[in-house]
């Protein structure tokens, strides 16, 4: 969009750090990656508080709808975390959502240097930062270059010191860290400013965002420091079809959720909506199968890292709950926990393989109360 562009400024600008603007004849092209994105989205109009409300409470009835009674939340800014909660004592928004601050001034001013926000419906504890950009759009830093783009390498979206410097505010306030790693180059960085601000302190459940594609020779930092990969099963089935163009032989590095798993016995499954679809059943299926939805390929892609049925649904319940410390009051049916639970048409814990992604949400209840019924 040439207006857009020119509004911007984009179109003059040589060099974005933390970004790239697409060229082709060296024109842009309206293609902006990472940071480059950012400049434009700061220039459109914030929407109002009422048209906020009501996309709010439309995302819930959609995660209802689906079988979803808590999300995880990526980056918000302290008014986005104020109306959640005043929605949420007013008994409008039941959804809980454990939310993500991102690292602006006005958030470390007025909620980290001040304390963690937490009730029972929301949980204000981490800090959400991004090493790199994606492995589709080239933007995943990486150690090698590209295969497909001998010249690149990724994106950086913040700098070493940054992402260090940050991540030690967070240490110094007990907040958690959880921060975007798509490629092998930001998880190595990460991994290693993470080790030096931990050290011997292994109970803090940082978390490394995506974890997508991890060096052999860095797997042990999970383990070795209580670092939690927190995952998105459906990236393999989604990328499977292109990875190999981009990494070659480093895509048996990618995706490996088993070997992950492995290291502190336990692992979080995330959807990364609205990157990828809502739905938490294509998950499940995903880590499972390893398949897209129509089966392909055959014999699952890369299947030595495929989960367990019963390690996947564990991914995105209880193992959910422990990647925001909140084992001891949901994400399993417990006495003392709260009454969240799903209904579901088939069984997809013992159904055959085609038959996961035909399963349906009959209902879906928050505190023992129906927020969704299929009639």
């Amino acid at each position: 969009n040439d207006a857009a562009l020119k509004a911007t400024g984009i179109d003059t600008m040589e060099y974005i750090d933390g970004g790239k603007i697409i060229r082709r004849n060296g024109k842009a092209t309206g293609i902006c990656l990472d940071k480059a994105a950012d400049i434009i989205k700061v220039a459109i109009p914030a929407p109002s508080d009422e048209a906020n409300i009501k996309a709010l409470l439309k995302a819930q009835k959609n995660c209802f709808r689906v079988g979803l009674t808590s999300v995880h939340d990526a980056g918000l800014e302290t008014d986005q975390i104020r109306l959640i909660e005043d929605l949420q004592t007013k008994g409008l928004l039941k959804m809980r959502i454990f939310a993500m601050l991102s690292p602006s001034e006005e958030n470390l001013k007025t909620i980290l240097t001040k304390g963690k926000i937490k009730t029972p419906f929301l949980n204000v504890s981490s800090l959400k930062l991004y090493a790199d950009g994606a492995l589709g759009s080239r933007g995943a830093l990486l150690l090698e270059p590209y295969c497909d783009s001998p010249d690149t390498y990724g994106i950086a979206v913040n700098s070493e010191e940054f992402i260090r410097e940050h991540a030690r505010l967070a240490f110094e306030h007990d907040f958690q860290v959880c921060t975007h790693c798509i490629g092998d180059s930001a998880s190595r960085m990460v991994l290693r400013i993470y080790k030096d601000i931990l050290k011997t302190d292994t109970l803090r459940r940082w978390r490394i965002e995506h974890a997508q594609v991890i060096h052999p020779d860095d797997i042990h930092f999970f383990g070795d420091y209580g670092i939690i990969p927190s995952i998105q099963s459906t990236h393999a089935t989604s990328d499977m079809y292109w990875a190999e163009k981009r990494l070659g032989s480093r895509v048996k590095n990618a995706y490996i959720y088993k070997q992950l798993l492995q290291e502190n016995n336990w692992i979080p499954n995330g959807s990364d909506f609205p990157v990828e679809d809502i739905n938490p059943l294509y998950g499940f299926y995903a880590a499972v199968t390893r398949k897209d939805k129509k089966g392909y390929p055959p014999g699952g892609f890369q299947m030595e890292n495929a989960l367990s049925r019963e390690d996947a649904l564990r991914a995105m319940t209880i193992w959910a709950a422990m990647a925001g410390f909140e084992e001891n009051e949901k994400g399993s049916l417990e006495p003392g926990k709260f009454a969240d639970f799903v209904v579901f048409d088939k069984d997809f814990f013992s159904a055959e393989e085609y038959k996961i992604l035909q399963s349906n949400v009959q209902a879906t209840f928050i505190n023992g109360e129906k927020v969704f019924s299929k009639n």
